[in-house]
């Protein structure tokens, strides 16, 4: 049976230092509109307070988690353990996303290991901490992060970023305004 706690103990703080991989989660208010879910990974995850936590959002193929945060705000995070004891943290809470325009962006980024291709900073402001077992996930050596992002990201150049976004991520799959107005 899984428990709960309104922030993010030390304990857990430090098991959630230790993982390689986690998942966020979003949903557009609309009961037609798709769930998201994406892996992240590439030590791009702080813990900023027992209440707050923020991760590099990187550019990729979709803006899913920016237009759901942007609509509503409503995110899970998840992390699960593939080595050691079967233990799966969740962070329930509300996001921000925080662009490079804002005053907030450079104080946050420094937070992080420089990475090309950074294309926001999520904020999440947790409300509940949910520990459950993870009897049921396998048991999996972690060999080494990819580099294709990064290598994909340095190829692009920084300066073809904002052109990338406005056209690969300026809306959801759903049609939410994404990243731009």
């Amino acid at each position: 049976m899984g428990s709960f706690s309104e922030s993010i103990s030390d304990d857990t703080a430090g098991w959630i230092g230790r993982q390689h991989l986690f998942f966020v989660a979003t949903a557009p208010l609309t009961e037609s509109g798709h769930v998201n879910v994406s892996p992240k990974g590439l030590d791009t995850f702080s813990i900023l307070g027992s209440n707050q936590v923020a991760y590099l959002d990187l550019t990729g193929s979709g803006a899913e988690t920016i237009a759901h945060l942007r609509e509503n705000g409503r995110m899970t995070l998840m992390f699960c353990a593939f080595e050691g004891n079967p233990d799966i943290v969740r962070l329930y809470g509300h996001g921000r996303v925080v662009f490079p325009d804002d005053d907030a962006f450079d104080e946050l980024v420094g937070r992080f290991e420089s990475r090309p291709g950074i294309r926001s900073v999520i904020v999440v402001e947790v409300d509940k901490v949910g520990t459950s077992c993870g009897f049921g996930v396998p048991l999996m050596d972690f060999v080494e992060d990819r580099d294709r992002l990064a290598r994909w990201a340095i190829a692009k150049g920084e300066d073809a970023m904002p052109a990338y976004w406005a056209t690969k991520n300026a809306v959801s799959v759903d049609g939410l305004p994404a990243v731009g107005d």
